[in-house]
């Protein structure tokens, strides 16, 4: 009986090398793009997609307390918009942290009101709605000073042939 109880542990060890094999396999089978594989595995356990990320302050781009953006933060997003027209890359939108709520917006409400201001602002840029993903309020990311608004790019999913 002692013996069973001993080898226990290899039965959890056999399966942490399984999943290690298969996941090399997996790198392994995806050719040319193992980063964008890991990538996407990060994205299903949460993470962010790698790649071109821009980190703004809600503040610097909205009046105080509302989600009417600036004519500054307007002109900003217009141009970031107007450089994903011709490609064919998904446009993720998230919102980290909050400002504090007005009279009319408690913070929650101003964080998703601000993030469909942006995605009006890209539809305005010629942005279709279809390659815009709004991911709201990112609970993980460790932010400082208020609502800070995170944008980055993820390559289209390519069907197999």
């Amino acid at each position: 009986m002692t013996t069973v109880r001993r080898a226990r542990w290899a039965i959890s060890f056999a399966d942490l090398c399984l999943l290690l094999l298969g996941f090399f396999v997996l790198l392994q089978a995806s050719g040319q793009r193992p980063d964008q594989v890991v990538s996407q595995v990060s994205q299903y356990f949460g993470g962010q997609a790698e790649g071109r990320r821009i980190d703004m302050l809600a503040a610097d781009l909205f009046e105080p307390g509302e989600a009417m953006l600036t004519d500054r933060g307007r002109t900003l997003l217009k141009k970031i918009g107007a450089q994903h027209i011709h490609n064919k890359d998904i446009i993720q939108i998230s919102s980290a942290g909050q400002d504090a709520g007005s009279r009319r917006l408690d913070g929650w409400e101003l964080a998703a009101a601000r993030l469909a201001a942006i995605a009006r602002a890209f539809r305005e840029a010629g942005v279709p709605d279809s390659r815009m993903r709004l991911r709201g309020l990112d609970e993980q990311a460790q932010v400082v000073g208020g609502q800070h608004i995170l944008i980055w790019q993820e390559e289209e999913r390519k069907a197999k042939d």
